[in-house]
């Protein structure tokens, strides 16, 4: 028996949901324990891309449980579309799928919510993905939330979406100055999803912790960021619960001893996607080299990332406050044609050397980061199937994030598809 937790060190995008795959061939029960479908795990299988926004990554390996936590918020109408897609493609989802009756749901008027304030806001907007993740979650903590229990009981539906449509409808109309949402519409659609993934549903932590103490293997994924993380991220340009290692007790339902081990992904250089500083930032032609080699569009909304230099500062604080025993290293092939690539060792700001990462927003918007450079290898590492395989230069490079950020490399991919990843030792 072991517990996983996977966890992105950056601000997500890192290839998580690959790596997410590579894993679960040694893992019985995949568990998703955080967020909505304002994330996207893509996975290459062969010639087929899967981008999966709400169900574990998991499901895409014969024979693997996938669970949804009581930590995601999930919009059902996604989640069926989700499930119709992969059995298109002849993935078995009827038997694998858990989902914990305590998730909160999306509703329509989350999204209405999400779109309408970020509009307000102009150009301080957050640069949130509009799904109406953090309205879902500002309910679950004013303990006005709807979840996943209440979504299967018509009854209990219809009462609770009552209540809630009172607050909802004068804000709608009196701040927003927008047309009130229709109970009976709303009803009607949302009860007929519960009823379609009635089946799923089951008591999260107790399967989960069922299955710790039956010997399983179980892999915990969080999704989008440290970075992100809506306590320890760059607030506020974060999302709104916790993609960290501390999220996957809470939100999975287990405790912090039944962990055994922490993997954080981390990019060979960095992106992010939406509002909030970012110093190493590569605004210029060569972060567009960067966007365009690494295919950085978003899975989820297909905007372009953000592209920069590694940051080891970030790496460190990301391994400080997740625990991360062991390191896995993404998209190191995108590098493979610079001359030159650098690492950012610390930042300025006011004179002063930072070697701790800032988490105060006014302090971190005025780092600059101090690099160390290195040359650049200019060979093709996508063939690589083992660490020695790879440039010495390439070595060189992974050895020194290691030494900067405090972890041990685990895990290399040189490229999206499962064949261009390799363990290290």
């Amino acid at each position: 028996m072991s517990v996983t937790v996977l966890i992105g060190t950056q601000w997500g995008d890192e290839g998580k949901g690959k790596i997410i795959d590579v894993l679960t061939e040694g893992s019985d029960v995949v568990v998703r324990y955080q967020g909505g479908n304002n994330a996207g795990h893509t996975v290459e299988i062969g010639s087929k891309k899967h981008v999966l926004h709400l169900i574990p990554s998991g499901i895409l390996r014969d024979g693997k449980i996938c669970v949804i936590g009581n930590g995601v918020v999930v919009d059902p109408r996604v989640l069926l579309e989700e499930i119709e897609e992969l059995k298109k493609n002849g993935v078995d989802v009827e038997n694998r799928l858990v989902i914990s009756e305590t998730a909160h749901v999306i509703f329509p008027y989350h999204r209405m919510l999400d779109k309408l304030k970020e509009g307000k806001k102009g150009v301080k907007k957050i640069g949130t993905t509009g799904r109406g993740i953090g309205p879902s979650y500002a309910d679950k903590y004013a303990r006005c939330g709807i979840r996943i229990s209440d979504l299967i009981c018509p009854e209990l539906l219809k009462h609770k979406l009552e209540e809630r449509l009172v607050d909802v409808n004068t804000i709608l109309t009196k701040v927003y100055e927008e047309n009130p949402v229709n109970l009976a519409d709303i009803f009607d659609e949302f009860a007929a999803y519960g009823q379609k993934i009635k089946k799923f549903v089951v008591s999260g932590y107790s399967f989960i912790n069922k299955a710790i103490s039956g010997g399983k293997n179980v892999l915990c994924e969080g999704a989008q960021g440290t970075l992100l993380d809506i306590d320890h991220g760059t607030y506020p340009y974060v999302t709104s619960s916790n993609p960290t290692a501390g999220g996957a007790c809470t939100g999975a339902g287990i405790g912090p001893t039944v962990i055994d081990k922490v993997v954080g992904v981390m990019k060979a250089y960095i992106t992010r996607v939406g509002e909030g500083p970012f110093p190493t930032e590569l605004d210029s032609a060569l972060g567009e080299k960067v966007r365009k080699t690494g295919g950085e569009y978003g899975a989820t909304t297909g905007r372009p990332r953000r592209c920069g230099w590694f940051d080891a500062v970030i790496g460190k604080y990301a391994v400080m406050i997740n625990a991360i025993s062991s390191l896995a290293i993404t998209k190191l092939d995108v590098l493979d044609s610079m001359d030159e690539i650098k690492i950012c060792t610390s930042y300025k700001y006011n004179g002063k050397v930072l070697e701790e990462f800032p988490p105060v927003l006014e302090v971190l918007k005025k780092c600059e980061p101090v690099y160390e450079s290195f040359k650049g290898w200019n060979k093709d590492t996508t063939q690589c199937k083992k660490y020695s395989d790879l440039p010495e230069r390439a070595q060189k490079y992974i050895k020194r994030i290691s030494e900067l950020v405090g972890s041990k490399p685990w895990i290399i991919s040189v490229g999206p598809k499962r064949s261009q990843t390799f363990f290290v030792g």
